[in-house]
């Protein structure tokens, strides 16, 4: 089924009381956002001034005394920018930073390219520079195009992060312009490959810009992937980008007894439901607002599949994030919220 309906709108992966108040920078002065600001870095690749939005909790200034603090790098939407995602961190204690990574993904400079690629990394370098980071928390989070791009980083830079939290992310580019055909984020799709698949250049192009292809390189990485079981149908991203995402971490880690077949991946993501064989793999997990209805985990890795269609829950993802540190093993517990009542609520797009 095609549905080119839903458009990623500048929703960003607003954290619950963390203030978000989205802004455009017009004249490359500093947007302050509730203590965030608006920052250039020099793309350490090509030399180009790329933004970013920053912020650096008090007493975590480079020259402070204070204890050294997690940082979460938090990814834009398919088509959005760094503004998407301005404002301080989800509990105002740790730092920020949210990069352009060339923006909305309709150029070859965009769309997980090495330009892009490198441009979360510097990001990550400008962080460490500019405040006391604790290199063991350093946390990445995204949802949609950003949960693809998470996906791309958790494969690319592995020894960087701590915990990688994906939602409803694109995992097979070619797949994905599939779905939509030419038009739309197909059309996109085609503008940042350099064309429809089909050539050799396109061809490469896809694979280069597609998760799935590398992920086996994020081996031990703890990696949390949440889909909405009506994705695809009341959303632009199929399930099944999620579920063979999922599939490959599990191989990758040696638990090929946890891969999800084919048949099920199909039935969940044509008829929006969890075959029978499967509807006993569920958890309550008092963190999150939507019902999980199936929870699969494979080491370091776990797959969720929730009662929603295209959308997050930025508080479970905080939540989940840190409960991991570098060199430990990943952190699957469920744990009940700390404030009751107070989990943040879902973003939903395209309603």
């Amino acid at each position: 089924m095609k549905n080119n309906m839903l458009c990623f709108f500048g929703i960003a992966l607003a954290f619950s009381g963390a203030g978000n108040v989205f802004a455009v920078d017009t004249n490359n002065a500093p947007v302050k956002r509730g203590g965030a600001v608006t920052v250039t870095i020099i793309s350490s690749l090509d030399g180009t001034e790329q933004k970013a939005d920053f912020y650096c909790p008090p007493g975590a200034a480079p020259d402070g005394t204070g204890e050294s603090v997690p940082l979460l790098v938090q990814l834009h939407t398919w088509s959005a920018g760094y503004a998407q995602c301005a404002g301080p961190s989800p509990d105002s204690k740790s730092a920020k930073i949210a990069p352009d990574f060339r923006g909305p993904n309709r150029r070859p400079e965009a769309c997980a390219s090495k330009l892009a690629i490198q441009d979360v990394l510097d990001a990550v370098e400008y962080a460490k520079k500019n405040a006391r980071i604790d290199e063991s928390r350093i946390y990445l989070s995204g949802w949609s195009g950003g949960g693809h791009m998470a996906l791309m980083m958790a494969a690319k830079a592995p020894q960087v992060w701590a915990g990688v939290s994906a939602w409803v992310p694109i995992s097979d580019l070619a797949a994905w312009r599939a779905f939509h055909g030419p038009a739309g984020y197909g059309k996109q799709c085609d503008d940042a490959c350099g064309g429809p698949p089909g050539s050799p250049a396109t061809d490469a192009e896809y694979k280069a810009r597609s998760p799935i292809n590398f992920l086996p390189a994020a081996k031990g990485l703890p990696i949390d992937i949440n889909a909405g079981i009506h994705d695809g149908h009341k959303g632009s991203v199929p399930i099944s980008q999620s579920l063979k995402a999922f599939n490959a971490l599990a191989e990758a880690n040696g638990f090929k007894d946890k891969m999800i077949s084919e048949d099920d991946i199909l039935v969940m993501t044509r008829d929006e439901k969890i075959p029978p064989a499967l509807a006993g793999e569920t958890e309550k997990d008092p963190e999150r607002k939507r019902a999980v209805l199936f929870r699969r985990t494979a080491g370091p890795v776990r797959i969720t599949i929730f009662e929603g269609a295209h959308e997050s829950e930025a508080g479970a993802a905080w939540h989940w994030l840190t409960r991991q540190k570098k060199g430990a093993p990943a952190d699957f517990k469920v744990y009940e919220p700390k404030v009751k009542g107070k989990t943040a609520d879902a973003r939903e797009v395209g309603k």
